[in-house]
């Protein structure tokens, strides 16, 4: 089977989220943990978090990628042990039963991600995420990279997936101007 792991590219994790996962944690979306927020009033590193990340289970901190790995049963169940406890002293949950009940949903979201029914993503894909709110609800996208197979070039990852337009725009002139009357 295979599941997602957080992997670091380089050091902005640490400066883009409140927390960052450590590269090698068990990674879920981690959409759960904003639910009964209202996301609108989300700002700084937890609206990054909000918008780009992925959830390490062991540190609860965010990761913008994770990569595809081969995952034993034995780390499955161990994955989903960890992430129970996290639901129980984190986040409220009611009982054990309830904990392990929603840890293993969102394993299974994991794993999903990981070997979906129409394509199987090669082991190294890395995985990231979109998050935005449409009409009141969380919407995520994922996107995928592959290895690259393009010698000649020399890149390590090509784009393969085109979800819609993330319609992002930063008026840096604006911001300028901004820091001046300041």
């Amino acid at each position: 089977m295979k599941l997602l792991r957080t992997i670091r590219l380089d050091p902005s994790d640490a400066f883009v989220f409140t927390r960052a996962a450590e590269p090698g944690e068990w990674a879920v979306p981690g959409t759960f943990l904003f639910w009964e927020r209202p996301v609108e009033t989300l700002i700084g590193k937890e609206r990054a978090a909000f918008r780009s990340g992925l959830l390490g289970i062991t540190s609860f901190g965010w990761s913008t990628l994770a990569t595809i790995v081969e995952a034993t049963e034995e780390e499955r169940a161990a994955a989903v042990e960890a992430l129970a406890q996290r639901l129980l002293t984190d986040c409220g949950a009611p009982d054990l039963e309830s904990a392990l009940a929603a840890a293993e949903a969102e394993i299974a979201t994991s794993a999903e991600l990981a070997e979906p029914e129409l394509a199987e993503p090669a082991v190294g894909t890395l995985v990231a995420i979109h998050r935005s709110l449409e009409g009141g609800e969380i919407m995520e996208r994922f996107r995928t990279l592959l290895p690259g197979t393009d010698d000649r070039h020399g890149r390590v990852f090509e784009f393969v997936e085109e979800p819609d337009e993330i319609e992002e725009q930063v008026d840096l002139l604006g911001l300028m101007k901004e820091g001046q009357t300041r």
